[in-house]
């Protein structure tokens, strides 16, 4: 029998965790005795709770232990990967409240599920243990089929929240499945235990824990839509709610690598000749269909979509070199990430309009002219999306293919760039169709609410810090 003897410390590790449960429960109870009329208040309630979650994961800072008998670690990645989470959550809810002026929102319903959304995604990236991973991913992911579905009165939503949860449950077989294989190998789903077996056995590891993290790679590779595992993005980025697309593409994908990141790199990273193969090809697939099928797409949840696949493999570039630069640069890309697509769906939710009936690119035309600031923002996501400079998209993508040229993968690195290359007709499609066509006859100027502006700004900027300045940003967190 094992006993854990429990001390403070380990209650301090999911402090983060902690403040987002027990305000997700509570505001569950709370919205029943609030009046109708003042249930959007309930998202700024979610946002101060965020908030304090924030708080508690700064007194975190600079600690490195293992909690709760190793099955939980605080460390810098963790702390990093909780932020860009706590900050994901942040911007969902203030482009929720300007969503709700156009479509009827339950906020009862849909700000705990955020909240514990979250709290799944801070898992994921805590974890010492393949069973906490599960836990987080099932929490994130069962909240999100039913955020998908939210618009219930609208079809191509609940066909979204249908294909998520019936695809999310075939994908969390396989993963089981590579769960159960590494455990009857090692004898624990304890990721130092792992480590340590692969360690060492590098060369002579068994055959069934090579194909239980095969397994995993099809789990995980669902959540973060590596080609072939991701038919379901498009529709259900387009069907879901604006909000929650702009949610998913950035939680969901970041929580993903946070996993990829803990298992592949930290656990299994002496045997990276036996896996990196498989993701090189993956990263080829996954960037090339990604930007390819982006190409002709007219709808801008649908491009932004394949971009989102494109970026997955992106990533993957970074997760391939296994070397020192690989969990620096792809964290670093993953918070860069978040504000350009944060930046992106928050200017396609106010041009969508009343029920989302707007997301054509053609609905884009002379938007530079007739809403300045939302055109001058796009643009910047746009140019940042596509890796020039000084957007931070550039330098994000420059450290992922150094990481790779460390390791010797020249030829990932030239598709990578071709790739990038091919990225830019469809990104600048977008700022064609803003600067270079009269607005629509009936255009008229945008009313942006306090916290969309937030939103939006915050974005704008942080995008032109990170490109200008990223060496302030890397001396603070290049903890690793």
């Amino acid at each position: 029998m094992i006993s854990v003897n429990l001390q403070t410390s380990d209650f301090l590790g999911i402090l983060p965790h902690l403040v987002l449960s027990v305000f997700g429960i509570l505001m569950l109870g709370l919205g029943v005795f609030i009046p109708k009329s003042k249930h959007k208040w309930l998202a700024y309630i979610g946002l101060f709770g965020i908030i304090l979650g924030a708080a508690g994961n700064v007194l975190l800072w600079g600690q490195n232990y293992s909690a709760f008998g190793e099955m939980v670690r605080v460390d810098q990645l963790s702390i990093i990967l909780n932020f860009i989470f706590l900050t994901t959550a942040a911007f969902s809810l203030l482009l929720t409240i300007n969503y709700s002026e156009f479509v009827e929102l339950e906020f009862i319903e849909f700000i705990p599920l955020v909240l514990l959304a979250t709290t799944g995604m801070m898992l994921m990236a805590s974890a010492g243990h393949l069973m906490i991973i599960f836990l987080g991913l099932e929490t994130m992911s069962i909240a999100l089929y039913v955020m998908a579905g939210f618009r219930r009165d609208n079809k191509y939503s609940l066909e979204a929240a249908l294909k998520y949860f019936l695809l999310g449950a075939f994908a969390t077989g396989f993963l089981l499945y590579g769960i159960a294989l590494i455990y009857g190998v090692v004898g624990s789903a304890d990721l130092k235990a792992i480590m340590e077996y692969f360690t060492k056995n590098s060369l002579d590891a068994n055959v069934l824990s090579l194909i239980g993290l095969g397994l995993l790679i099809v789990g995980f590779g669902f959540k973060v839509a590596l080609v072939p595992f991701h038919m379901w993005t498009p529709d259900v980025y387009q069907g879901s709610p604006m909000p929650v697309t702009a949610y998913m593409a950035v939680g969901a994908k970041a929580a993903g690598f946070a996993a990829i990141l803990r298992v592949f790199i930290q656990s299994a990273n002496f045997i990276s000749f036996q896996w990196a193969d498989i993701f090189w090809i993956l990263a080829v697939l996954t960037m090339t269909v990604g930007n390819v099928m982006a190409l002709v797409q007219d709808d801008i949840k649908r491009m932004l979509a394949y971009s989102s696949i494109a970026h997955a493999g992106y990533l993957l570039v970074g997760v391939v070199s296994a070397n020192d630069l690989t969990i620096p640069s792809v964290v670093f890309y993953l918070l860069v990430y978040l504000f350009m697509n944060m930046g992106a769906f928050a200017v396609a939710e106010l041009v969508g309009s009343k029920e989302e009936k707007k997301t054509k690119i053609n609905y884009f035309h002379g938007l530079g002219y007739s809403n300045p600031f939302i055109g001058l923002v796009m643009a910047v996501c746009m140019f940042s999306l596509a890796g020039f400079p000084p957007a931070a998209g550039f330098i994000g993508k420059f450290y992922l293919f150094s990481s790779a040229m460390q390791s010797g993968y020249l030829w990932l690195v030239i598709i990578g760039v071709i790739n990038s290359v091919i990225s830019v007709y469809y990104y600048l499609r977008i700022v064609v169709a803003m600067y270079m066509y009269k607005p629509e006859e009936g255009a008229e100027k945008i009313e942006i609410m306090a916290g969309t502006r937030l939103v939006l700004l915050l974005s704008i900027l942080s995008i032109l810090y990170l490109g200008v300045l990223p060496n302030t940003f890397l001396k603070l967190f290049y903890l690793f």
